[in-house]
């Protein structure tokens, strides 16, 4: 099973506020851990809302951009990871570990193809397989 770890931003984190020496060291040695377990797909942080936008759908499906940053830091995303493990379990075991004070973490199970039911037909299946086997050669996986 994948798990999306979403890692919640904080106030510090939009304001652009680095990172420590020390906090970069004790999350190299967390992923250095999480990668040595073979469990860690990816992993990121995320520049501050700041610098970023949202696009907005409306029911005829036009677009608007809406730029940052935005207002309810405890909604924003500050940086994720992604991990392989076997059950719900195991991923809250390896959240419990990282280095994290005074933060909120959100685990959320990635849907997998068996989730979308009748609804994800035979041809749709080979698609999308085809599209992630095209994405993963273009990166290098």
């Amino acid at each position: 099973m994948r798990y999306m770890v979403i890692v919640k931003a904080s106030e510090d984190s939009e304001n652009g506020a680095l990172p420590t020496t020390e906090q970069l060291a004790e999350m190299g040695a967390y992923n250095e851990e999480l990668v040595k377990a073979g469990v860690m797909l990816a992993g990121e942080g995320l520049a501050p809302s700041s610098q970023g936008a949202r696009v907005r759908y409306d029911k005829d499906g036009r677009a608007t951009v809406v730029d940052g940053p935005f207002a309810e830091t405890k909604e924003l995303v500050a940086g994720f990871w992604v991990l392989q493990v076997s059950s719900r379990e195991e991923v809250l075991e390896w959240v419990r570990k990282a280095p994290f004070r005074d933060a909120e973490v959100e685990v959320r199970r990635v849907a997998e193809a068996e989730d979308f039911g009748d609804a994800l037909t035979p041809e749709l299946r080979e698609r999308e397989e085809q599209l992630r086997a095209r994405s993963a050669a273009q990166s290098g996986a």
